[in-house]
């Protein structure tokens, strides 16, 4: 089996059948995205309104000079704002994994080192072993695949604390890495996503069954903070996943389909001989 490689249409990441490149099934985190999120309309205006404010004798000028690129900086707040925010999310999974892996971390940018610091406090505290990273979890049953941050196996007690010394109970764990503001419930629809595949496949091709996990968790890490907190992945949890992978089929194909071409419309406006004549 070949590699998984991935492609983007019309803002969705698309992977790639290994052996078969006419198959093109959704990523995880596009079908997810199929969800409503009606506030974040709210937030586009605010993060627009606040920059407005806070630049209001840039944009003056600005405006007097180039009106619609002064629009087009406005309206642009949000989107900024979140690329900055993914760029950073990326340098620290990056970083994430190369700490679990066990690599010697040097100096990192000053933008990074909180999340360093709170990540090496929680390989402390709890001492996963690592068992995969960044590999692809593919369904061929359902048409999906995505790439999930870790599996793990953590060792917890008879209260589901974990135990550092590995004294405790072994339990496999599927886990993703968060770095944003706060954690969402939606992150239980991208895990059971992924704990549902049909199989994993690693960087060089190969691929093995999805193993049964004894459960699933999230890590929050924030520069002040950290969290391991479980995540529900039940087969009821799946099923709305997979209502939003039909909507994702409505939205990207289906819906071009259902309205055909016109079979009757009107002729238009008159033209008469005389406004033919003036042409």
């Amino acid at each position: 089996m070949g590699r998984v490689r991935t492609i983007q249409r019309s803002g969705s990441r698309f992977y790639i059948h290994p052996d078969k490149p006419e198959i093109k099934h959704p990523g995880v985190t596009s079908v997810v995205s199929m969800l409503p999120k009606p506030f974040l309309n709210f937030w586009y205006a605010r993060m627009t309104a606040e920059l407005a404010v806070d630049s209001l004798a840039f944009v003056e000028q600005m405006a007097a000079q180039d009106r619609q690129g002064a629009i087009d900086f406005l309206k642009g707040a949000a989107r900024r704002y979140t690329k900055i925010r993914a760029d950073v999310g990326s340098k620290a999974h990056d970083l994430f994994e190369r700490m679990i892996r066990g690599e010697r971390i040097g100096h990192v940018h000053p933008d990074l080192e909180p999340y360093r610091v709170q990540f090496a406090a929680f390989l402390k505290a709890v001492n996963p072993r690592l068992e995969r990273a960044e590999d692809v979890a593919w369904s061929d049953t359902h048409g999906y695949a995505g790439s999930f941050d870790a599996v793990v196996t953590v060792w917890l007690d008879e209260a589901g604390e974990p135990t550092p010394d590995r004294s405790g109970v072994p339990h496999l764990l599927i886990v993703d890495w968060k770095t944003s503001k706060d954690t969402y419930a939606d992150v239980a629809l991208q895990m059971a996503a992924y704990a549902h595949a049909d199989r994993i496949i690693s960087p060089d091709g190969t691929a093995e069954p999805m193993p049964d996990f004894d459960g699933a968790a999230v890590l929050h890490i924030t520069p002040d903070q950290w969290a391991f907190k479980p995540v529900h992945i039940t087969d009821e949890v799946f099923g709305f996943f997979l209502a939003l992978r039909k909507i994702f089929d409505w939205d990207r194909s289906v819906s071009k389909t259902v309205i055909g071409r016109a079979i009757a419309k009107s002729a238009g406006a008159l033209v008469t001989g005389t406004q033919r004549r003036a042409k």
